[in-house]
């Protein structure tokens, strides 16, 4: 049943309840907001796409209706707690030139964001008896979420791009998935995904089989390449996104990554 019909879109400014650091370079940051909103919130799916306003000025409350006051950004929420009235959404701290990033940084208790979401009740991936799931930092939410949904009969493997060792996380799943973390100090001078990828024995069509990447545009790029033209595998085993783009701030970007997006 499509729950969809009963979610409203989301459009409200919250404030930080707590702050925490999952590792150096990874935030949570628990919002509160409206009790109806929240309650809207939990029946949407978990890791799907939605925006964040971040102040232009900290020191100046966001107006909704005055686009100057704020920056957007794309960002998942990880959960939603219908009793303490929160959500909670995780950033990756790369530096204060980011606004995301910086925002999330020197967040205090009390500051404000705005939060936009569309109704959505779409699972993140198709039924399968094998995943591939592969991102850098930024997509540890979306893999995260996925991990913890899928049935202990599935298999696959985890493949995520982070820092160091310091920023591996304990991803909970009932799946039987092996997990690698490769270390990358630098994203911005390129990854090693697709080196990794390269040297798997990968699943036949024989198997129903999907794969879930998240990551930087160039990445993307050869990825699709390799499972699409290489691999053989179909646009229905496959999704592929791009989240950012090495040296370009995201909203300058966004017609280079979706067009990427539309070569499936």
């Amino acid at each position: 049943m499509n729950n969809t019909i009963n979610q409203k879109p989301v459009r409200e400014i919250m404030t930080v309840a707590h702050k925490q650091m999952i590792t150096p370079h990874y935030i949570r940051i628990y919002l509160t907001g409206q009790a109806d909103t929240i309650a809207n919130i939990a029946t949407m799916t978990v890791g799907a796409n939605n925006k964040v306003l971040i102040p232009v000025d900290k020191a100046q409350p966001i107006d909704l209706n005055d686009n100057t006051t704020f920056v957007v950004r794309t960002y998942t929420h990880r959960g939603a707690d219908v009793a303490k009235q929160q959500i909670w959404i995780d950033f990756v701290a790369h530096g204060d030139e980011a606004p995301a990033s910086g925002w999330a940084t020197h967040a205090e208790v009390g500051d404000e964001i705005g939060i936009l979401m569309k109704p959505k009740t779409k699972a993140l991936c198709p039924d399968a008896d094998y995943f591939l799931l592969i991102g850098d930092a930024t997509a540890i939410p979306v893999l995260g979420s996925i991990l913890e949904t899928l049935p202990d009969s599935a298999t696959g493997q985890c493949i995520i791009e982070v820092h160091g060792t310091e920023d591996e996380q304990e991803l909970p799943t009932a799946a039987n998935i092996t997990m690698t973390w490769l270390h990358n100090p630098d994203p911005t001078q390129g990854s090693q995904l697709i080196d990794i990828v390269k040297s798997l024995d990968l699943p036949t069509a024989e198997q129903s089989r999907f794969a879930y990447i998240a990551s930087e545009f160039s990445s993307i790029k050869a990825l699709r390449h390799y499972l699409k033209v290489e691999q053989q595998w179909s646009k229905d085993e496959l999704y592929a996104f791009s989240y950012w783009k090495a040296g370009v701030a995201e909203d300058q970007s966004v017609s280079d990554r979706q067009a990427e997006k539309n070569t499936d």
